[in-house]
């Protein structure tokens, strides 16, 4: 007897969620539809989200073939039918994209990461991996708001003319950023935006959009905090919390390296004050003699942004402004020769990231860079529109590519969430 799929899940007009009887999951990598490998379906994990998608005509397995679902009769009704994606937690990467073909009236969808899903024995399933466990990311230690807007209000009114912290607030009560929410439990990861402006126009910025295209997720944050603010939200943290890691480069802010100079003096206030916990930088890696100074300032990691090793797909995401995909690669170098923990931030898209194209880039980069950590992130954004700029194709899976990345090098860490410093060489 052979492996019994989930179901294929689809939406009316109003979003209620229905389960086909006959039509079975797909997925989709780059622009192939196939059936999903059974060690890549997972029970959809706590803190997962359900989207339709608009303009979508959900795909499905039937026996030999995969076939659109563009109307169905349910009751005495018929139904125009619309695709349905979820959105994994963090420590989860997608394995395959929603089965979908998009209708004449298709617009482009809002940033998010969307898997394909599923339904079977009581329960919704989609494809992915965990390629990080670690549980100070687990939902269940964000839900509690009530207990957050206590925490909020008594930190606002300690601390009231404080930008950063008021910033943090809405971070963490508006956009219910999980490492905003750190701040006001005294835990973990801290983020410290700092950066109003860019050098880059990531075509899947979070933070800002064009008018044509779909609204960013947030609003950047529009001052720079001085030394002084940085220091009020970053040195209690870094001297009370537990596993306490504080990270310039944030999804609500642009490039941190604009604002080097304020960095570079915060780090340096920072490290006399204390030497407990991790200074992390996360960067598109754009200056490395800016880097070079704030590794000398007491940077302890740095986490650098690319959706690819090559530099002409690199260009046709971020779109550089005022540097070259060779500075960025300057500064992985730099900040291992000055003894920085590195890892690079990896958008990850199936059906793109796991090319031979790109598995050989990124093979060569490693090599090159001695990377510690590749932390895969889930791209948010609408797959057709990325493989319009990407260009047409598909992968080889990615658990087959990272299979083929940890025989090649054995030392290198995956990972999806930045590491402290007691933590970045488990191996000795």
């Amino acid at each position: 007897m052979g492996f019994k799929y989930p179901s294929l899940i689809f939406s009316d007009s109003t979003g209620k969620i229905f389960d086909h009887s006959d039509l079975k999951i797909a997925g989709r990598s780059g622009d192939r539809i196939l059936l999903p490998d059974p060690s890549e379906l997972v029970p959809l994990p706590r803190g997962s989200q359900l989207f339709s998608l608009p303009g979508r005509i959900p795909l499905g397995w039937e026996g030999e073939s995969f076939k659109p679902l563009k109307k169905i009769r349910i009751g005495k009704k018929e139904v125009s039918c619309t695709g349905v994606a979820a959105f994994l937690p963090p420590g989860y990467v997608r394995t395959l994209l929603p089965a979908t073909q998009m209708s004449a009236e298709a617009r482009i969808l809002p940033l998010w990461a969307y898997s394909s899903v599923g339904w079977k024995d009581g329960k919704f399933w989609a494809t992915g991996v965990v390629v990080d466990p670690n549980p100070h990311w687990n939902p269940k230690y964000f839900g509690n708001d009530l207990l957050l807007r206590k925490k909020v209000a008594l930190s606002i009114e300690k601390e009231s003319s404080n930008r950063l912290l008021r910033q943090l607030a809405r971070c963490a009560m508006e956009y219910h950023c999980f490492a905003a929410k750190n701040v006001f439990f005294h835990r973990w990861e801290c983020p410290l935006p700092t950066s109003p402006s860019c050098n880059a126009a990531c075509i899947g910025c979070i933070s800002l959009q064009p008018s044509e295209c779909c609204p960013a997720s947030m609003e950047r944050i529009k001052f720079v905090p001085t030394p002084d603010e940085i220091l009020g939200v970053a040195l209690p943290h870094l001297k009370e919390a537990k596993d306490a890691i504080v990270s310039f480069g944030q999804g609500c802010e642009g490039e941190p390296l604009m604002q080097w100079k304020v960095l570079e003096k915060s780090i340096r206030q920072l490290r006399e004050r204390t030497e407990r916990g991790t200074i992390n930088l996360n960067t598109n890696g754009s200056y490395p003699d800016r880097v070079a100074r704030l590794c000398d300032a007491g940077l302890n990691s740095i986490r650098i942004t690319l959706n690819s090793p090559h530099k002409k797909y690199y260009d046709r995401y971020h779109k550089p402004r005022s540097y070259t995909f060779g500075k960025v690669v300057d500064s992985l170098l730099v900040a291992k020769e000055k003894g920085i923990y590195t890892s690079i931030n990896l958008l990850v898209f199936p059906g793109f990231s796991d090319r031979e194209e790109e598995i050989e880039g990124l093979i060569k980069l490693i090599r090159k860079t001695n990377l510690n950590l590749i932390q895969m992130r889930n791209l948010n954004i609408d797959p057709d529109f990325y493989l319009e700029a990407m260009g047409r194709g598909s992968g080889i899976g990615l658990s087959k590519m990272m299979e083929i990345l940890k025989k090649e090098f054995p030392r290198l860490q995956f990972g999806y969430f930045n590491k402290t410093k007691e933590s970045f060489y488990p191996h000795g």
